[in-house]
């Protein structure tokens, strides 16, 4: 079982270091623009990047040349946008520069990555046993509570909060990233 947890740390960090790079190749392109986006938008975004999944897995045909692989890449470093803009807010412009984006990203993907560690010690990798359309339907799941708890104003009576879905999403697009890598 060891060996199992060691061999999913090392994809999840492989997966991690791919989504990273995009990121920060965007962040050269765009900067980080995404600093105007309200929390909303954010899982508006969220929502379409899985509804399109879902609709590629149901379909089974594709009509704009990207798959659900770039998809679940982009559900990775939105989710992270998200964790980003819920510690820091929205602005009107963006304020911090690519170092500082990245200074960010890095320590909500070790986050991400110490709660994978966890659940997956207490989940014995069950996540390998899944089928990826599961995955997705987890994210779509999440992003539709955490509308909920957005309509709410965050008045939660028991629920996890944004920040505990978005970790939970992140981690599913990563499984997906490597089910669909390295397969099973």
């Amino acid at each position: 079982m060891a060996n199992d947890i060691q061999k999913t740390e090392g994809q999840f960090r492989e997966v991690m270091a791919e989504c990273r790079q995009l990121f920060a190749n965007k962040l050269h392109d765009y900067g980080p623009s995404w600093r105007i986006l309200r929390p909303s938008s954010l899982t508006d975004q969220l929502f379409i990047k899985a509804k399109r999944i879902r609709s590629l897995e149901v379909k089974k045909e594709s009509l704009v040349d990207e798959g659900i692989r770039p998809e679940f890449v982009a559900i990775v470093n939105y989710g992270i946008v998200g964790l980003i803009q819920l510690e820091r807010g929205f602005t009107d412009a963006p304020d911090m520069t690519a170092d500082e984006a990245l200074k960010l990203y890095d320590g909500f993907a070790g986050r991400a990555l110490e709660l994978m560690l966890r659940k997956n010690h207490d989940y014995d990798e069950a996540w390998r046993s899944m089928r990826v359309s599961s995955y997705t339907d987890f994210i779509l799941t999440k992003l539709q509570r955490i509308k909920e708890i957005e309509d709410l104003g965050g008045a939660t009576l028991v629920s996890e909060g944004i920040d505990a879905n978005y970790m939970d999403i992140i981690n599913y697009a990563v499984f997906g990233v490597i089910k669909l890598t390295y397969g099973g």
